[in-house]
């Protein structure tokens, strides 16, 4: 009886080494997926089934990765020099400056403040303080103008601008 039950336990033990071994990778491999950083994780480019969209091109459908670019901060000297040629004679550009967290958040209200003849510390009050959409404090000022039109009038500028700073 007593080499019966040493010959049951040795076999349990064996089996049970055995699933371990089995078991053990696919288990390293589920934790491994789980505790990946979201950032790994490829997805891939989406592009629909040319049947179900027929009048638009594919290729303006497809979904690329975002470009890095460089932004200059707001505080940067070539910023601060071009501000002072946007904004009202007089102004301080390192006080037009606070607050923004690049030069293209500023050069763009800047921009907009110049095209729709709206103060640029009213803008920047909006925008930054109250947390208002550029859109919506040009609303607020001149109604009659077509917000979303200038918004991306002063975007272009804010962009050229900073291409001819950056080069």
């Amino acid at each position: 009886m007593f080499a019966r039950t040493s010959i049951v336990a040795i076999l349990g033990m064996i089996g049970a080494f055995a699933l371990g071994l089995t078991v053990g990778p696919q288990l390293d491999a589920t934790r491994a997926a789980k505790n990946a950083p979201a950032a790994a994780v490829v997805t891939p480019a989406l592009e629909p089934d040319p049947a179900v969209v027929p009048d638009k091109p594919l290729e303006s459908w497809r979904v690329t990765a975002p470009k890095l670019e460089r932004v200059l901060p707001a505080e940067a000297k070539p910023v601060q020099q071009h501000i002072k040629r946007i904004l009202n004679r007089g102004t301080d550009a390192k006080v037009a400056a606070e607050g923004f967290q690049n030069a293209r958040e500023l050069m763009t209200v800047a921009h907009a403040a110049k095209n729709t003849e709206i103060p640029f510390v009213l803008l920047k009050h909006r925008v930054l303080s109250e947390r208002k959409s550029l859109a919506a404090a040009i609303r607020e000022f001149k109604p009659e103008l077509d917000e979303a039109a200038e918004v991306i009038r002063a975007r272009a500028e804010a962009k050229a601008d900073l291409v001819r700073l950056s080069s």
